[in-house]
């Protein structure tokens, strides 16, 4: 009777390919790395995306307290980077706060109110350029806006430059601002800004952003 014989198997087993893990990576990774660079690299942003605020570059990072020395209303110290990891909305002026002043902050608080379920990544500053009292009206009015007094030519150094105009003050109180939860600088916004341009603004930033 014959022996049937038994195949053996090979002795070098081929190597499988680890082709298809490196794509099904380039294809996860891939949309993490297109939000990333289209955040940092404007020009890489489609013209639909265009923001209103003018973009700060260099990007300027949060300073520390030793450079930017703040105190809240009723004198103790504050340390503005215990806001890093938050969008913020930014405006300067006198504690009297006339009428621009006020129209800085309501834009600042309705478009806050306005971000529905994204409200908690977002929140705004008034830093107050002098040692005035600030009225009872606008304290009430504007409860829940972080409220920092500061030396305006510290803040100046850091928010805006103050060339052609008579003082650091007055280089502070046209503007608004963005700031990342990175702590970066990255919008300015003119005099008289539009509020809903603002929103829309922020509104793009926090639904693009998987930070803050």
């Amino acid at each position: 009777m014959a022996t049937e014989s038994v195949p053996t198997a090979p002795s070098n087993p081929p190597k499988r390919s680890i082709a298809p893990l490196i794509w099904i990576l380039i294809v996860s990774l891939a949309p993490v790395v297109a939000a990333f660079l289209v955040y940092y690299i404007p020009e890489w942003r489609p013209s639909g995306s265009v923001n209103y605020g003018t973009l700060v570059e260099p990007q300027r990072p949060m300073p520390t307290a030793e450079q930017l020395p703040l105190t809240t209303l009723d004198g103790k110290p504050y340390d503005f980077n215990q806001l890093r990891g938050q969008w913020l909305l930014v405006a300067a002026d006198g504690a009297a706060c006339p009428e621009e002043c006020a129209k800085k902050l309501y834009i600042l608080r309705n478009t806050h109110a306005m971000t529905g379920k994204n409200v908690e990544r977002l929140n705004r500053v008034w830093f107050i350029t002098d040692d005035a009292q600030v009225p009872e009206k606008v304290l009430e009015a504007y409860r829940g806006t972080i409220m920092l007094r500061v030396n305006p030519d510290d803040l100046a150094k850091f928010l805006t430059t103050p060339a052609g105009m008579a003082s650091s003050e007055a280089a502070l109180a046209q503007p608004l601002w963005i700031m990342d939860p990175l702590g970066n600088l990255i919008l300015e916004y003119p005099k008289d800004p539009d509020p809903l341009k603002v929103r829309k603004d922020i509104g793009k930033l926090l639904h693009n952003s998987r930070i803050g």
